[in-house]
């Protein structure tokens, strides 16, 4: 038996499963407010009450971890693996970051889970980029190493926000005024899309009740902040595309991505993906690719369990359809 998890500000899933041939096979699943237990521990003391022994965990942590240890970024739970691996009985643990996991998961999608939002010309070993935001903004990128891509974790998510419009310039002056430096996260995130519908002069809402009401076209102001959040998470999706010269593709995920952009003109995302003033034909061969699946953290931290690696880096080569 192993364990998988998704470990996030808003949501923690688990999961339970078995290897047969080969294959994962889920046998429990269950997701959790992570808001409602003070600690990690407690969660999943809840979730393994009368489980069987189990053989190998991996958790996927929103927030930068050595593979031992961990500090989740908007929640006050510290991991430690060894104290897992004791205290639940699992004979190895490991920890990863939760867009490290995403990444290893990349290979579990399923081809109705992934939408083009760009063609691009891929080319085949390329380096790849996976992003997403929710609660945080996640990034890692991917490598061709021998024969398989090699996961490179990161905090990309906290470089500096940079405006690429004057809306967008009073935005982040709006923003250092109230908490001076602004990382991209503070903007591309959920809690981000809040901001923005406040500096809009938006009364203080829930990100999904502004989604919601932006895509039902019930609120004038929600649709001008949806977007403006789509254009500078396209601008910050097309810096990643070049720093790690995506040419592999660039890989939305994330529970907001999911929920909203199937439903949305996302031309005012790639019209800013592609600004790049000299470097416009570049990035115009870099595919992105939307990705439907929200568990694809669990599906990745499932698949570090079972190849049972303590510093798990490397994944299979991903299929085709990616």
């Amino acid at each position: 038996m192993i364990l998988g998890g998704d470990l996030g500000g808003t949501k923690t899933l688990l999961a339970l499963a078995e290897t047969v041939a080969g294959e994962i096979r889920i046998v429990r699943q269950q997701r959790y407010a992570s808001a409602d237990f003070p600690s990690f521990d407690a969660l999943l003391g809840e979730f393994l009450a009368d489980t069987p022994a189990i053989e190998s965990a991996c958790f996927g942590v929103a927030g930068p971890t050595d593979g031992q240890r961990a500090q989740l970024t908007y929640l006050p739970w510290q991991l430690t693996a060894d104290e897992l691996s004791q205290r639940f009985g699992i004979a190895q643990v490991t920890l990863a970051n939760d867009f490290a996991a995403a990444a290893h998961g990349l290979p579990l999608v399923e081809a109705q889970q992934v939408r083009t939002l760009h063609a691009g010309q891929p080319i085949i070993h390329a380096p790849r980029v996976i992003l997403g935001a929710g609660t945080g903004l996640g990034v890692a990128g991917l490598v061709w190493e021998g024969n398989r891509y090699r996961v490179i974790p990161g905090e990309g998510g906290h470089l500096g926000f940079a405006p690429q419009t004057p809306q967008q310039g009073e935005l982040w002056r709006w923003l250092l005024a109230q908490n001076g430096r602004v990382t991209t996260e503070d903007v591309v995130s959920g809690p981000g899309l809040a901001r923005i519908y406040a500096f809009l002069g938006g009364r203080p809402q829930q990100p999904q009740e502004i989604g919601n009401a932006a895509l039902a076209g019930s609120d004038t102001l929600a649709g001008q902040a949806l977007e403006l959040w789509l254009s500078c998470y396209g601008a910050f999706a097309g810096d990643l595309a070049l720093h790690w010269l995506a040419r592999g593709g660039v890989y939305l995920a994330g529970g907001i991505a999911a929920r909203l952009m199937p439903h949305t003109d996302t031309s005012l995302f790639i019209n800013a993906f592609l600004a790049k003033r000299e470097h416009r034909e570049l990035v115009q061969d870099m595919p992105v690719y939307l990705l439907t699946a929200e568990d694809l953290g669990l599906r990745g931290a499932l698949a570090l369990a079972a190849a049972s690696q303590p510093e798990p880096a490397l994944i299979m080569a991903l299929p085709s359809l990616l």
